[in-house]
């Protein structure tokens, strides 16, 4: 009997263990919800929530708040009782707070509260439309847009921006035109910058429109100012091009397009491999081969940023200015044969012409005139016997007026 007791024990034993555990784990509670949610926006575009915590929560809990935006985007649990974003203003933006026990995704917080911002004030046809920035060889910015579908012809429009380095917001001055699109210039040149934003707003003076705004980050809309071609010559059967690369930019955030031209093909674009120069510090080497040294080459090279520095690498450069090297055909040559051309086809006409001429002659000979050859054989007899005609006539008249007279005597 002893053994089924110690069992009997044991199990006992393990029974109260198991217990005492289940009864130590408290379930969670749900917290009452946040208080006093405000929202406010700073600089332009930049939207601070903040609230209190909850009234009455479980002394035993550490809080945390559970935040998200309209449809459940950008989820957050975090202690702090305030929440911020850069977002353009154009709609309207909400975000949801509660609070809860723990970090964990699962657990359900406490009712969420909500706090919108409403978009500006205006009709939204009035608002400028496609405002885009682009950020010229990391030292200035142009930022540029249309008018809005019920926007007059004579509105004079503002351009505002704010970033991180800035104390207050600044008013863009450099306002021009290009076609139909309006733009706005402004200096920025702050290597500290490239992994941060830049807002925008823009409006008119007098209030008639509704305000358009813009987060732009410095990081994409990048684009290189065209490289600067130093030195062209032939090595190694081929063509060797250096450059310089644009201020503010490393060499390895940068891509290249070299396009060479020449007498004998029209434009080719040619694998390009990097070699840094060891004679320039600096520059770019790059060897093109089986280019030919006795006809004319042109080089132009454009750049642009890569993925490894920069999220938007679709911006190239303009082009460079064209460098040529070889041999030029002399302009002598063509300008002889320009003018010997015309003198060419103007000999082979003429001897064309003649040619024919004489050879219609052989194919159709003229016919001969009857009128001609009679007049030829029989001209010289009329005419003499129109002479004696008019003689016969003449004496005729002069019997008659001899006779006349003779009978009138002979009455008297």
């Amino acid at each position: 009997m002893e053994w089924p007791a110690w069992l009997c024990g044991l199990w006992a034993l393990l029974l109260c263990a198991g217990g005492g555990g289940g009864g130590g784990a408290a379930p969670t509670e749900t917290q009452p919800p946040v208080t006093n949610l405000s929202v406010s926006v700073e600089n332009l575009c930049t939207i601070i929530w903040t609230w209190n915590p909850p009234e009455g929560a479980s002394p035993n809990c550490s809080l945390w708040y559970f935040s998200h935006f309209g449809n459940k985007q950008d989820k957050k649990i975090a202690p702090e009782t305030h929440r911020s974003k850069e977002v353009p203003l154009n709609e309207r933006i909400c975000l949801q707070v509660g609070s809860q026990c723990s970090t964990n995704e699962s657990e359900k917080p406490s009712i969420l509260v909500e706090k919108c911002i409403s978009p500006p004030e205006g009709d939204p046809e009035s608002a400028v439309t496609e405002l885009q920035c682009i950020w010229h060889n990391l030292s200035y910015m142009k930022c540029s847009w249309l008018p809005g579908n019920k926007t007059g012809p004579d509105t004079n429009y503002t351009l505002y921006y704010w970033h991180s380095s800035l104390e207050k917001i600044l008013r863009c001055e450099n306002i021009y035109n290009e076609g139909q699109r309006i733009g706005c210039s402004f200096n920025l040149k702050d290597p500290s910058l490239e992994q941060g934003s830049i807002q925008i707003m823009v409006k008119d003076n007098a209030g008639k429109i509704r305000p358009s705004f813009n987060v732009v980050p410095l990081n994409s809309h990048v684009k290189p100012d065209p490289p600067d071609i130093k030195n062209l010559s032939f090595k190694n059967d081929g063509l060797y091009v250096e450059w310089k690369n644009p201020e503010n930019f490393q060499s390895t955030c940068l891509l290249y397009e070299v396009e060479v031209n020449n007498s004998h093909i029209v434009s080719e674009i040619f694998p390009v491999e990097e070699i840094k120069c060891q004679s320039s510090e600096g520059r770019i080497c790059l060897l093109f081969p089986s280019v030919l040294p006795d006809t004319l080459n042109t080089v132009r090279i454009r750049v642009k940023t890569n993925k490894y520095c920069y999220e938007d690498n679709n911006l190239w450069s303009n082009w460079s200015q064209a460098m040529s090297i070889g041999e030029k055909t002399s302009s002598t040559f063509y300008i002889t044969i320009l003018l010997i051309i015309p003198v060419i086809v103007a000999g082979a006409i003429i001897v064309l012409l003649l040619y024919l001429k004489r050879l219609k002659i052989i194919i159709f000979p003229p016919i001969p005139d009857p009128g001609k050859i009679f007049k030829e054989m029989f001209g010289d007899q009329n005419d003499d016997t129109l002479h004696w005609k008019k003689y016969d006539i003449y004496e005729k008249q002069t019997k008659e007026e001899t006779d006349s007279v003779v009978l009138i005597e002979n009455l008297k």
